[in-house]
């Protein structure tokens, strides 16, 4: 009897694995399809069915990066970098006091100021874009780089006080007690003792901050031009009335989407750690 579950126990592990394998190629499919046409030219990419067996050119990347003489993606991927990094900092050092009062230190009625926070997620954002044009028109910030910081600050707090609240739930009160009874103040006890033990969790929301901040087009489409342009407004100049450029688009969105992968491929740890610190045991 004992054999045979464990026989259906490893079979079914078997089963389990195979699936994940399957749904992992699946998933990893249009990304090696995108990589391999931006190796492509515009003629071999454009053919029905696509050729796999078509030599490969950098022509796309060329154009990309402005050697053939179109625009540079320098200044945009730079704009998209400021407005990232800053927003995400920001939204760490307005989040990490809230989740503290949140979770360690509860506030009176502190489920529902976390209601309040994910109510503001409710509203559809193109439902707010009319009003925050009209606002950075009349105080001259259109096409301005720390207006997409501010929104993007705006954009992820909520879901930074979200995801940081069950992560700090997590830190051992003895330790903050202890930190209080040798006379550390509030600040002291956020960066020197809380930050340290929440690393992983610190970690896994500025990743997640960073990504929204970096794939936000709606808010950059419409409120820069050319000064405060960001890297997926630029990545849409590719689309034409003379038609789609496949291996240029491929080329520019695996270009485009490359710090993201680095960030991601070097925080993974963290990430792991800091999503299963939040975990409900």
């Amino acid at each position: 009897m004992r054999n045979a579950r464990d026989k259906g126990a490893r079979g079914k592990g078997i089963g389990l694995g195979l699936a994940a394998w399957l749904a992992g190629i699946l998933f990893f499919l249009p990304i090696a399809w995108m990589v391999l046409t931006s190796f492509h030219s515009e003629e071999d990419a454009a053919t029905n069915p696509p050729s796999l067996a078509a030599p490969l050119t950098l022509d796309g990347y060329r154009d990309f990066f402005g050697t053939g003489g179109g625009a540079s993606p320098w200044p945009s991927l730079i704009n998209s970098t400021v407005a990232s990094l800053a927003s995400t900092l920001l939204v760490l050092v307005l989040a990490l006091p809230a989740a503290y009062a949140l979770s360690l230190r509860p506030v009176k009625k502190w489920t529902d100021v976390l209601f309040f926070f994910l109510s503001t997620k409710m509203l559809p954002v193109v439902a707010g874009l009319l009003p925050i044009y009209l606002f950075a028109k009349n105080t001259g910030m259109l096409d301005n780089i720390w207006l997409l910081v501010l929104l993007y600050t705006s954009m992820n707090l909520p879901i930074a006080v979200w995801m940081m609240q069950s992560f700090l739930a997590e830190v051992p009160k003895p330790v903050i007690e202890a930190a209080q009874i040798d006379g550390a103040r509030l600040p002291t006890i956020l960066t020197r003792v809380v930050a340290p033990i929440a690393l992983p969790g610190i970690a896994a929301t500025s990743l997640i901050c960073f990504i929204f901040s970096w794939n936000e087009l709606l808010f950059a489409r419409v409120l820069t031009g050319v000064v405060a342009q960001t890297a997926p407004v630029f990545l849409t100049g590719f689309i034409t009335s003379q038609g789609l450029f496949l291996a240029k688009v491929c080329a520019a969105s695996l270009v485009i989407s490359l710090p993201v992968l680095a960030a991601g491929f070097a925080a993974q740890d963290k990430l792991v750690q800091g999503l299963s610190l939040g975990a409900v045991k």
